[in-house]
């Protein structure tokens, strides 16, 4: 059986490296042709190496100690790390612009703040479910580690391509403010809703109850309602400046909408809860009344 199950890990992991590696390839063939050039490779490519490639480094302890405590601090490591590299890379053409350093701020901000309360939130809680069967195998451990290197680059593939381009930018004009206030609009909604889940949990009187009060009286999932909201307004940033095969770069919120509403997010909380309320009255009707994700305009009474 654990032979078996040896070789089940491998094929899976093959199969998923592979995959990131050629998602990964094709993204930055296609917007890499106005990046800045380094030693003869774009700075997109640079990019997208380091992404994967201080997801393994943290793989290796994180696997021997079979602990995800620090995948999220990792996380957001990565940003930051993408996002000074990418200024220095473009710089090296010219100073960076305004643009630059705007959507470089905002992506910094949301790091610093989501990386953080994830990280205390393990902290206090010892660990994330997600991992109980991953960690088991350090093979198998490498999928999440490399999906995250993965969701970094696709992520901020928009910031990317804004900071290592080279050439003069375009000044700043109505998109970039639309893109601002889209993104000023989803970081307050995120951050809200997370505070009040936080104050929500905190209370010894809500254990093992739903919450459903603040914004998640209007949404099953605000919190992810404001990252998808964020990240598109970070897209508006390149209308002004991206021309071509850089326009593939706005998959961003979309491959972030995707992933949170089909695959990782919302499919996986929407399960444990029926798991562990599906069975109570109250928690079915704030099911039928509450949008999973988008508020109604008019309330079901």
């Amino acid at each position: 059986m654990a032979m078996n199950t040896t070789r089940q890990d491998w094929r899976l992991t093959t199969i998923v490296v592979t995959s990131v590696f050629i998602i990964a390839s094709l993204m930055v063939f296609a917007v890499d042709n106005n990046s800045v050039d380094l030693n003869g490779y774009s700075a997109v490519l640079y990019c997208a190496i380091i992404c994967i490639g201080i997801q393994w480094l943290a793989w290796i302890p994180a696997s021997l100690a079979k602990t995800e405590r620090y995948y999220d601090l990792t996380g957001g490591l990565t940003f930051l790390t993408v996002i000074g590299f990418s200024l220095w890379a473009g710089s090296r053409y010219e100073p960076p612009s305004s643009r630059e350093l705007i959507v470089s701020l905002l992506v910094v901000i949301w790091s610093l703040r989501l990386s953080s309360f994830l990280y205390v939130r393990i902290q206090r809680t010892g660990k994330d479910g997600r991992f109980d069967r991953l960690k088991t195998s350090p093979v198998r451990f490498l999928i999440p580690w490399t999906i995250q290197g993965l969701w970094v680059f696709l992520t901020m593939i928009v910031v990317i391509v804004i900071n290592s381009q080279s050439g003069i930018a375009p000044k700043l004009g109505i998109w970039d403010a639309i893109g601002l206030l889209i993104w000023l609009l989803g970081f307050s909604i995120e951050v809200i809703a997370d505070y009040q889940k936080t104050v929500f949990n905190s209370e010894s009187s809500n254990q093992d109850k739903w919450i459903d009060c603040g914004l998640w009286s209007y949404s099953r999932h605000p919190n992810y309602l404001g990252e998808i909201l964020l990240w598109t307004g970070i897209a508006f940033f390149g209308v002004s400046c991206f021309t071509g095969l850089e326009r593939v770069a706005w998959i961003s919120p979309l491959f972030i909408y995707i992933l949170l509403t089909k695959i990782s997010g919302i499919p996986i909380l929407e399960r444990r809860g029926s798991e562990k309320w599906g069975d109570q009255t109250e928690y079915q009707k704030y099911r039928q009344n509450t949008p999973a994700l988008i508020p109604r305009l008019i309330r079901k009474s």
